[in-house]
């Protein structure tokens, strides 16, 4: 097989993470038919032509450039994007097969990884499969090169082309009306779009947050400061949606950007109406969430979540519990009741900021937040830990860091991933420490998508 050649093939089984097998079935060459191509975000099933982009001798790899042919497991109707955006593979294929197939999926990661049995708990799914996103960032930019100005996702494989949201299946349709308010605002009144290649405009991004306990919205404008301008218009779209929505505005607000990476960056925040936050309500916890601190986007499949977080923790009465990569403190507060003391360390000081308010709210004393990196954090903790939850970014725990948690030496370990192939990285050192892993659970807080959460209980051999 040559790099740079298309060809012609039918998927097969799914090969997280977001790549599947497909074997060719025609090519140039007769001697490449029957061979097997990993290709990304391609259902099992379809017919696709694809680019050879890696022709790694173990594993090739390729980019699906079209679908010839849907699969049979397709049979839902998709909104209007799907497909151009590309952030909802899953979302042709019933809710009931999306679940088989996550589990599928992290069971095969499992049995490669996991050297003592495990009871693998399957999946619990999401309570809502459809309008779950509680958090949906949107940015401001052309569908085609020197285009109109568009407000919506960026098309899928490209940094550049932005296509239109409307009708997004993700977000409620209460977030669905003030992204077409701001939409038609912005280009009533002409105003310029940031480009990402030469770094200027000024419109970058909007911010949409949506409590699913009270219905509550935050929409926060995110700007350049290269111009200067008065967003009033847009405050009075977006309360002008209010009549037609389930939910209500609690807050607008405007952040300026000037970081030349295209991701929201708070440089500073204004308040244009009503609060700068929302509040979401979990498993009898309030939590004040404000625009940039980290909460689980599908609030609902949260509680199924921490749930079954508690569930591992089991009894933890009299006991220490460190509680790192914390965010705001969700899982630190769950547990405390139960716990002698939590200590959470989070590398974002808004959330520790929030975590620290939501503890106080909530009545909780015995929690201390922490602000820094974990692994420069940990040194300066007088306490020992009897316990330990992990809940690390994608990329999962940093190898020193994780080191530094397992010379601990702690009977049980929490692990709660967002990407299984991080985890299953983690589990050989964690495994070469001493530990097994003796149960884990899927959720599903992402349907449509190919995310899944996994939660993983780790303990001592040498301590049960």
């Amino acid at each position: 097989m040559k790099k740079g050649n298309f060809y012609t093939g039918i998927a097969g089984e799914v090969a997280y993470p977001n790549r599947t097998a497909v074997k060719v079935t025609e090519s140039e060459d007769p001697e490449d038919v029957g061979r097997t191509v990993t290709v990304k975000n391609v259902i099992p099933g379809r017919k696709i032509r694809f680019l050879l982009n890696k022709n790694r001798r173990d594993n090739p790899s390729g980019i699906c450039r079209e679908v010839l042919e849907r699969s049979p497991l397709e049979t839902q109707t998709p909104c209007p994007h799907f497909g151009d955006c590309g952030g909802c593979l899953y979302q042709t294929v019933g809710y009931e097969k999306q679940l088989e197939l996550k589990r599928n999926q992290v069971k095969k990661l499992l049995d490669g990884a996991v050297r003592t049995p495990c009871r693998f708990e399957g999946i619990l799914p999401s309570p809502e499969p459809e309008f779950y996103r509680n958090k949906m960032e949107f940015t401001f930019g052309d569908s085609v090169k020197d285009g109109p100005l568009v407000l919506g996702l960026h098309r899928a494989n490209s940094m550049y082309d932005v296509i239109p949201a409307d009708g997004c299946r993700l977000v409620s349709p209460d977030v669905s009306l003030i992204l077409q308010a701001v939409t038609d605002t912005a280009k009533k009144l002409g105003l310029s779009f940031y480009q990402k290649k030469t770094f200027t405009g000024y419109l970058r991004h909007l911010l949409v947050r949506r409590s699913h306990t009270t219905g509550g919205i935050m929409a926060d404008i995110v700007t350049s400061g290269q111009e200067q301008h008065d967003l009033r218009p847009f405050v009075d779209a977006i309360l002008a949606c209010g009549p037609q929505m389930e939910g209500h505005v609690s807050g607008i607000l405007h952040t300026t950007n000037d970081s030349t990476a295209d991701k929201v960056t708070d440089e500073a925040t204004e308040v244009l109406y009503g609060r700068p936050e929302i509040t979401e309500t979990v498993l009898g916890l309030t939590f004040t969430i404000t625009p940039f601190s980290f909460f689980q986007t599908n609030t609902a499949g949260a509680e199924v979540l921490y749930s079954k977080v508690r569930e591992y923790a089991g009894s933890v009465d009299g006991q220490v519990l460190f509680d790192l990569y914390s965010g705001t403190g969700t899982i630190a507060q769950i547990l405390a009741p139960v716990a002698k003391e939590v200590v959470s360390v989070e590398i974002v000081p808004e959330a520790v900021r929030a975590a620290k308010d939501n503890a106080a709210r909530n009545g909780l004393t015995n929690c201390t937040f922490l602000t820094g990196d974990v692994l420069k954090v940990l040194d300066g903790i007088a306490q020992r830990p009897d316990s330990i939850i992990l809940d690390p970014p994608r990329d999962g725990v940093h190898p020193k860091a994780l080191q530094h948690i397992l010379n601990y030496g702690v009977q049980h370990i929490i692990y709660v991933s967002c990407k299984p192939t991080s985890l299953m990285r983690d589990l050989s050192a964690i495994q070469d420490a001493g530990y097994r892993l003796e149960k884990v659970c899927c959720v599903d807080l992402f349907p449509s998508t190919t995310g899944v959460e996994t939660i993983g209980l780790l303990s001592r051999s040498d301590l049960i």
